[in-house]
């Protein structure tokens, strides 16, 4: 790494330390970790994108499929729905619905002409209404156990950090099945999958309330660092806050988000090294000529859609397990904060101001630009309230006082614009 990208790093994290010293530790704790967590993020697509060249725009449904692995993982079972019989019929019901997913797909390979139409509607229509039958009584079952607390399956109580490779898994999973559908075709119609795919993913979770609640959420999700409660009720951890002339409530949240920090930190550098090991090696080089060059690849002999179906799948994982930390950091799912704005055009700008194909970069790019986001709002409402504090009260004064929650979006499209003007690979390009 050269100065000039050492002092990229040292003016985002200076940036960070001078929140801290001039407004709150605990804000630039905050922006800290979910900068770690974005920065994860970038990674996850530039690895589609910088290595490979794959376009992907339904980021928001993999990290949503990460974010409910926590729920599955950590959260304890609700065994009276399980006693009641609809939980294992709704085990049934889904099983049932892969199976006849299984067995068309079968049918469509062996038989042909008419007698593949035939099967095939038989097969769909009549597993259509059998899954119906066994599945609808058993979500009226679930979903009518304490619909205010209650109303899903519960998870497995397990500890919550096995919840984060889940999340990169059932993320993966999600890829593999797009990836064989689209990447076979033109690079546009990948697109357009990831796309539809994440709007569907985000649909689900928020009306099958029998997985995770819906748009009612889930609240207290466990969490692998102490509450801050339980530090504030400690003599010991008192006296130590004491000692440093703190109040325990404050050094509390400010241990919490160090730990959470630190988690993330050992994650992100996991991330990066087994990143830049695997770009500079064989199969990274590889990758970059698939990239540049898919037709002088594929007649030296490389499966080209193999490797794009490999690395789409862990970009993915990647983007799955950044969805499970931040549902662990939050301690909470809440589907209705998906967003396509927050988590694919933010994350795309990440990467894109960055540099694609650096990871370093994606790194970079991270950190910069959700500090940006975060603290553009704030300034932007102190900016406005300076240019019309000799206005006289009106529709123009309301006007411009209005227009600073949209401060965000102008400001990351005139980063955007700066940086693909002067610096068109990005701040740290690819080597």
């Amino acid at each position: 790494m050269n100065m000039r990208n050492i002092l990229l790093f040292a003016f985002v994290a200076f940036l960070i330390v001078f929140e801290g010293m001039t407004a709150s530790w605990n804000t630039a704790l905050g922006i800290l970790n979910m900068g770690l967590i974005s920065a994860i993020l970038a990674l996850g697509v530039n690895m589609q994108w910088g290595y490979a060249g794959l376009f992907n725009v339904g980021i928001v449904g993999f990290v949503a499929l990460g974010g409910l692995a926590p729920v599955l993982i950590a959260t304890p079972p609700v065994t009276e729905v399980w006693t009641a019989g609809g939980g294992f019929r709704l085990i049934l019901a889904l099983l049932m619905g892969v199976a006849i997913i299984a067995l068309a797909i079968a049918l469509n390979h062996r038989l042909k002409g008419r007698q593949r139409v035939l099967a095939l509607l038989v097969t769909l229509i009549g597993g259509f209404f059998l899954f119906r039958a066994v599945f609808d009584p058993a979500v009226e079952v679930v979903e009518a156990f304490k619909p205010a607390t209650y109303s899903n399956l519960g998870g497995l109580g397990l500890p919550v950090l096995l919840a984060w490779p889940v999340g990169g898994l059932l993320a993966a999973g999600a890829a593999w099945v797009i990836g064989k559908t689209a990447l076979g075709l033109r690079s546009d119609y990948l697109a357009i999958a990831t796309l539809g795919i994440g709007e569907i993913i985000i649909a689900v979770m928020k009306n099958e309330d029998w997985l995770a609640r819906g748009v009612k959420n889930v609240i207290s999700i466990p969490r692998p660092v102490p509450y801050e409660v339980d530090l504030q009720n400690s003599t010991s951890f008192v006296e130590r806050a004491a000692s440093f002339g703190t109040d325990p409530v404050t050094a509390s949240t400010i241990v919490v988000k160090l730990l959470y920090a630190a988690l993330f930190t050992v994650i992100l550098l996991a991330l990066i090294w087994a990143s830049e090991k695997a770009l500079n090696s064989p199969w990274g080089r590889m990758m970059r000529a698939i990239r540049d060059n898919e037709v002088a690849a594929e007649a030296m002999g490389k499966d080209v859609t193999r490797r794009h179906l490999q690395i789409f799948i862990l970009g993915s994982a990647v983007c799955g397990l950044a969805g499970a930390m931040i549902v662990t950091l939050d301690s909470q799912l809440t589907p209705g904060t998906y967003n396509p704005l927050r988590f694919t055009f933010l994350i795309w700008v990440m990467v894109i101001v960055g540099g694609s194909g650096n990871n370093w970069g994606a790194v970079l790019g991270g950190f910069l630009i959700w500090f940006l986001w975060i603290k553009v709002e704030p300034w932007g409402n102190g900016l406005m309230d300076f240019i019309t504090s000799g206005m006289a009260d009106g529709a123009i004064k309301s006007h411009l006082q209005d227009s600073a929650a949209h401060m965000r979006l102008l400001t990351m499209g005139l980063v955007l614009l700066l940086v693909l003007r002067f610096s068109p690979r990005g701040l740290i390009p690819e080597r």
